[in-house]
């Protein structure tokens, strides 16, 4: 018998509803998987007993009739990095440990709203800046396919939590590939929405934002159900300024056509090249039509580079001076590079971001989706320099963004919905991921296509 904590969200749902299993035995058994998996560190904070009594209320509203949320006594996790009411959000550093939001961001309001049941805040290096979810405030986050290998990040705590079932479900938040690196490192499923369609209002530059949150689960079902509790307009956000997004979705019998981008400027690993193309020929089979693209991502890099450096600059840049010892050193790093830049290097940067937009919006008017490797080898070894040159396939790859994720941050830049989906296993037993990108809003188009594809590409990544 599958234990409480290894249910799927979609099944634990359909157990609640029909009383077989309760909101608090729920909570429960997931409070318990976190002590168990403690090794893993994925956690920062844990509000055990404010879970407790709303699985309790949960419960009475079931025994009493009372209407309920499609997330109804769910277990969820939310990242560091968004805000949650009443417990604390530290953005991965000490200098912000005693940081307790007055309110929810709208993800997580909207998530408890559905029913979904808070259990803790997961780990993240500070302020997102690194894809190795590891800091001096809290540690290292442990890979639970390998401990010698990065969970990836910078969501890294929350794709450890749903991976182990600490929760099914949980949000995390992308700044370029954070939802989708450490879902293809620990082989769950990440989805990176469309730019506005999850209102994220903490982000200080609405207009030029290229921060998302949004849904993490070990299956795309799962997936599905966090983004319809959480996704929808809202007028804060420039863009969600309309009453409703459009929606597309996948007709029976419908031959959708994928542009496949295998390589986009990178050194490819072996592994990683065979599991994809393998998936494609599975999305062949299944009568979807495949067709070769090519596209230049890793020249891109340059200019994402000044457009974070920049971003944190501005925000941190007298934190990193006042109180250096607080920080972590790689960040500091980061911010401090961001000095270098002129006011023309960030324009050109924009200019850089709106070609790219472009581009993809042509390969989007020929084809449904692009799908490429989500990264270009599996989760690297634990004590890789971020900062530093990357090796891959036994060749220097160049700098990490480039080398190892050219495929996740474009997509940031642009807009455009992207998903990270398991499709494999390397030889050393580590997780290979699949992206599939859509047109904006098309994001139950890309669900369903990604569940067309789960349903063959069988993965079992169990690590229980």
């Amino acid at each position: 018998m599958t234990a409480i904590a290894d249910l799927s969200a979609t099944a634990l749902t359909a157990a609640i509803r029909a009383r077989r299993i309760s909101p608090v035995e729920a909570v429960e058994a997931a409070l318990a998987r976190i002590d168990e998996r403690k090794d893993l560190n994925a956690f920062m904070a844990i509000p055990a007993e404010r879970a407790r009594a709303e699985a309790r209320k949960a419960e009475q509203a079931l025994a009493s009739g009372d209407p309920v949320g499609p997330l109804h006594g769910v277990p969820f996790s939310v990242k560091d990095l968004t805000n949650t009411e009443g417990v604390a959000t530290t953005q991965g550093a000490a200098l912000f440990a005693d940081t307790v939001p007055t309110a929810d961001a709208v993800s997580v309001a909207r998530a408890r709203a559905a029913g979904a049941i808070l259990i803790g805040k997961t780990t993240t290096p500070e302020f997102g800046h690194k894809p190795f979810t590891e800091g001096p405030f809290f540690g290292r986050t442990l890979n639970p396919y390998s401990y010698a290998h990065t969970c990836g990040g910078s969501s890294g705590g929350a794709a450890v939590a749903v991976a182990s079932g600490m929760g099914p479900i949980a949000l995390g938040s992308d700044g370029g590939g954070s939802i989708r690196i450490p879902a293809a490192c620990c082989g769950v499923v990440g989805l990176k929405a469309t730019l506005g369609a999850v209102p994220h209002l903490q982000v200080p530059d609405l207009f030029g934002a290229n921060s998302f949150v949004g849904p993490m689960a070990r299956n795309v079902a799962d997936t599905r159900l966090l983004f319809d509790a959480i996704h929808g307009p809202d007028r804060r956000d420039p863009y969600g300024q309309v009453a409703a997004f459009p929606s597309r979705v996948l007709a029976k019998g419908e031959r959708p056509r994928i542009g496949f981008l295998l390589r986009c400027g990178n050194i490819l690993d072996p592994e990683v090249e065979t599991a994809v193309t393998a998936a494609m020929a599975r999305a062949e089979a299944l009568g979807m039509i495949v067709e070769p693209i090519e596209l230049d991502l890793v020249a891109l890099e340059p200019h994402f580079l000044v457009l974070l450096r920049s971003l944190l600059l501005a925000r941190l840049g007298g934190q990193a001076q006042r109180t250096p010892d607080k920080l972590d050193p790689t960040l500091i790093a980061t911010i401090e590079a961001g000095r270098a830049y002129s006011a023309a290097d960030l324009c050109e940067a924009q200019f850089a971001r709106s070609a790219c937009f472009q581009k993809i919006q042509d390969i989007l008017s020929r084809c449904d989706l692009i799908a490429s490797p989500t990264l270009s080898a599996p989760a690297l070894p634990v004590g890789v320099d971020p900062l530093g040159r990357v090796e891959i396939a036994g060749r220097d790859a160049g700098t990490i963004r480039g080398a190892w994720y050219p495929y996740t941050y474009p997509f940031n830049l642009t807009g455009h919905p992207a998903l990270s989906l398991p499709c494999g296993l390397s030889r050393a037993g580590l997780p290979i991921g699949l992206q599939l990108v859509g047109r904006w809003h098309e994001e139950h188009y890309l669900l369903a296509i990604a569940e067309r594809l789960e349903a063959v590409l069988a993965f079992d990544g169990s690590v229980l």
